[in-house]
């Protein structure tokens, strides 16, 4: 790939790159050194590039900003990717707010693990290779995680 193809297919993926790390670390200053890192990373193998870009800037973005999380575990938080604050009165937000606050409480794989799942839509398959862990092991801790939101929420614990 030339420099100006990389550019323009830069510029074309800038966005979704962008939106994606802010969905995994909920901080626009962290989302955007991320991505820049990423553009440099991809800037460095250019002459090796080939068009499209875009997933494999979607893979190494979902990779930098799991390694950001488990490097700063105690500020990462399942708030950062949902909801802030229930409105008052939509008792879907408020349940959803409750179940949120429930996951930030799992451990922290499991968080990860729920997250990838539940949010980003992954394959046990991908999340296994992210995590370094095996897919027997991802569904274990998915499964347990689930269980304990059920739990917690059908038990009306409060956080």
């Amino acid at each position: 790939m030339t420099a100006d193809e990389f550019k323009a297919e830069a510029a074309k993926i800038r966005n979704t790159a962008m939106a994606s790390a802010m969905r995994y670390v909920g901080n626009t200053d962290v989302a955007e050194d991320i991505v820049q890192d990423t553009m440099l990373k991809m800037w460095s193998m250019c002459p090796a590039l080939k068009k499209p870009a875009g997933p494999l800037a979607t893979v190494l973005i979902r990779n930098a900003c799991i390694d950001h999380l488990r490097r700063h575990r105690q500020h990462c938080s399942i708030e950062n990717m949902c909801i802030e604050e229930p409105v008052q009165g939509d008792a879907d937000t408020v349940r959803m707010a409750r179940m949120m606050e429930i996951v930030d409480r799992l451990p922290d794989t499991q968080q990860v693990i729920l997250r990838l799942r539940h949010m980003q839509g992954m394959e046990m398959r991908e999340i296994a290779d992210i995590t370094g862990m095996s897919e027997v092991n991802i569904r274990k801790v998915l499964s347990r995680a689930r269980q304990a939101v059920r739990d917690k929420f059908m038990k009306g614990d409060k956080v």
